[in-house]
């Protein structure tokens, strides 16, 4: 059985840090690239960064230079390291897993096979 489960949100002031994890099961890092949207309340869902099996990773713009994106295989795990959070960064955080070579990472609607039930990271002022 696929699963896919995130942790590490919480409420965090504006500038600080958070790390969030995603541990999944019932496949390998060598068949998925594994990518982390957002959605805010009212707001469509938002890839925030990907990263494939060979390494690539991806960003979206409104992270780029603030988010890491990183691999612990042994582990099954995937983190993204945010930094300088500000509080439009505030949502419910996804892993999803999509079969690589992942074309258009932030396709949420159709490169995506498997989600985990996310994890809220709210951004104070």
């Amino acid at each position: 059985e696929v699963q896919l489960v995130e942790s590490g949100g919480g409420l965090v002031q504006a500038g600080g840090s958070l790390t969030l994890s995603c541990v999944f099961t019932g496949f390998t890092f060598e068949d998925y690239a594994i990518a982390w949207f957002r959605q805010a309340p009212g707001k469509e869902r938002e890839g925030v960064s990907c990263i494939d099996v060979d390494g690539t990773s991806y960003y979206g713009d409104s992270v780029k230079g603030r988010f890491t994106i990183s691999s612990d295989n042994a582990k099954n795990t995937v983190f993204l390291q945010m930094t300088s959070l500000k509080p439009e960064d505030t949502a419910v955080y996804y892993c999803a897993a999509g079969r690589t070579p992942v074309l258009m990472w932030e396709s949420y609607k159709s490169e995506y096979d498997y989600w985990g039930q996310g994890t809220q990271v709210t951004v104070s002022s």
